[in-house]
This record gives C-alpha cells, structure tokens and sequence, in this order.
C-alpha cells in the first residue's frame, strides 16, 4: 500500500524528518528555502505532490485563497504551533480540511523565554553585552547601567493561560507579586494567591511590568496603545512573547523614547521576520528572533505532536487528538 503524500513546508528537527519520511511519502524543505512564506506557492507544491496532508508552521500563510488552491486529496493541516491565526480555519472547515495544532508542549519554555526577557529588561543586559562586545566598556563603575530589581514588584500577566501561569511561577520564586488580566476569573487553585483584575484600567494601573501572553485576532490588536500606556506606572517594563500584533509599535517606540516605559522585551512583532524600524535606534528594547519554543526539548515535543495528528487522519483513520476544526 502506497504511503501518505506528506508535504513540510519547512525544515525541521532531524528526528522528525526521519519519522516523516520513514511513515510517509514525505515532501521536505531541507535547506528551509522560503517558498513557504508564500501560501499559493505552498498550495503550488501541495497540487504537484497530490498531498494528502500538509505540516505547516506559525506564519506560513494559509488563509482563503490558499486553501481554496489545496488539491482535493488534501485532509489536514497540521500547523507546528499552538497559534493558528495564520490559517484561515473557517475556509478550511468549508472544504471539510482538518486543521491541528501542537498545545500544552512549549508552555514552559515560552515562559522561560518571556522570563529571560523580563530580567534583560530589568537589568539592563542587552545595553551590557553591547558595550562589552563593541569594546566600549571601561570597567565596573557605580552608576553604570543601573537596572531595577524583580524583587517585591508587581508582575502583571496578561492572558493566564498555560503560558501565565508557569511564568507566574518562575516569578513567584524571585519573591514578585502576581497580578492577572483575563476574560474571567480563574478558580483558586489556579490562581495560587495571584490577584485577579477585572477591568485593564485597574490591573495596568496596579502593576510594575506586564507581560503580554495574549492570542492573535481583532479583539487583540494594538492592545498595547499610547491611551493603555500611559495608564501605567512611569518607569514599567513591558514583555511581549504572544503576538506581534496585539502591540501597536509607534506607541510603544514612543514611550520608550520618552522614558516613561523603563525597557522592553520583544519576541514577536507585527509582520515578522520584519521588525519595526523605530525599536532598532534604541537602547532600552531587547528584540529576539522568535525563540519563544526553541528549545531542542520542546521541538522535538512538537514534531511528534504534530505527527501523531497526521497519523492519526492518514494512516490509522482516528480521530487527531489536537484538532482544531
């Protein structure tokens, strides 16, 4: 019996090409050539190949045209992401296309990754390794690149999801108080003495850094404007590892200019891999390429995550475990 047709649109773990291509008639992208930023040249491929299935990844563009143009053989779209805004899931569920994901596996490192942007943020450290790597450091000095410390201030988690609430817990061990917007309080168990707001003018007024693990739509973009802004604490940080476009750029390039937001942390932006000229001329944003999951750990967990929902539709005729639509 002839095997799945499987494109990949992009390049992925060693392992996980191996399992695809030992189980599937698998379609690769060894060298990760950017045809997959396209999504008619992905639909292109898909007709060529006569897929069966597609493994995507966050950004490849699938929305109504692209799956308009998949071939009919198509019966999933396995995206290697928890997000699925770059896919269109009502054209898909029009075409009775199965769309999966990959949940519940990169919860913490994308809260280590948020993390580790809250102390840079903090601590001045991207400033530091700029000036040690340009050769422009003289020596330790009292005043030099004085950042504030994460001890006893006032965290603010936007979005208490699985990603919240581990970074909760990386910041409850260096002594901060957990603040939380949501679109509902959670029961206590789960919110381990964090203190719940219910309205974003108390909780952005209340809070010393906020940290944005909100998912894409139009309830979420440009969350982060100049009025939300200056609602905060002069001298916040702000931390973004959820969506690019739930921070509307100018204001918040303005308000770090200006000083009144101390530093931030960036590893998602709006239009990426593009990032938004006005943060590259300043000292105070740490900018990261979009590592939120990139640990060898976590996409391996993905890979096989989104095998076994491809499995599962192509070989074993079950139903995914991560479905979508």
């Amino acid at each position: 019996m002839a095997k799945p047709v499987l494109l990949v649109t992009r390049q992925l773990p060693a392992a996980i090409e191996a399992r695809a291509a030992q189980d599937y008639d698998a379609r690769l992208n060894p060298t990760d050539e950017v045809w997959f930023r396209d999504g008619a040249e992905i639909a292109r491929r898909a007709v060529e190949a006569r897929a069966d299935g597609v493994l995507i990844a966050a950004g490849d563009p699938m929305k109504g045209p692209a799956i308009a143009a998949l071939p009919a053989s198509v019966k999933i779209i396995t995206t290697f992401s928890v997000g699925t805004d770059h896919i269109d899931l009502e054209a898909a569920k029009a075409r009775g296309i199965i769309v999966t994901n990959t949940p519940e596996v990169l919860s913490f490192a994308t809260a280590e990754t948020a993390f580790t942007l809250l102390l840079m943020a903090a601590r001045r450290a991207g400033e530091g390794e700029r000036m040690v790597r340009a050769d422009k450091w003289q020596g330790w000095a009292p005043t030099q690149l004085m950042g504030v410390t994460l001890e006893g201030k006032k965290l603010g988690i936007l979005g208490f999801g699985r990603i919240g609430q581990k970074l909760a817990g990386m910041a409850r061990g260096f002594g901060m108080e957990i603040h939380y917007r949501d679109l509902r309080r959670l029961p206590p168990e789960v919110e381990q003495g964090a203190v719940f707001h219910e309205t974003d003018d108390g909780f952005l007024a209340a809070v010393d850094m906020l940290s944005m693990h909100v998912p894409g739509g139009e309830g979420t973009t440009k969350w982060l404007n100049a009025a939300r802004l200056a609602r905060m604490k002069p001298g916040a940080l702000i931390i973004n590892t959820g969506r690019g476009n739930s921070v509307d750029d100018a204001a918040l390039a303005a308000s770090l200019a200006s000083g009144h937001t101390r530093a931030a942390g960036l590893d998602v932006y709006d239009g990426e891999p593009k990032v938004f000229a006005g943060y590259l001329g300043l000292e105070n944003v740490t900018l990261l390429p979009h590592l939120g999951s990139a640990t060898i750990e976590t996409r391996a967990a993905m890979g096989e995550r989104a095998l076994q929902n491809l499995d599962c539709v192509l070989r074993f005729d079950l139903p995914p475990p991560h479905r979508v639509v």
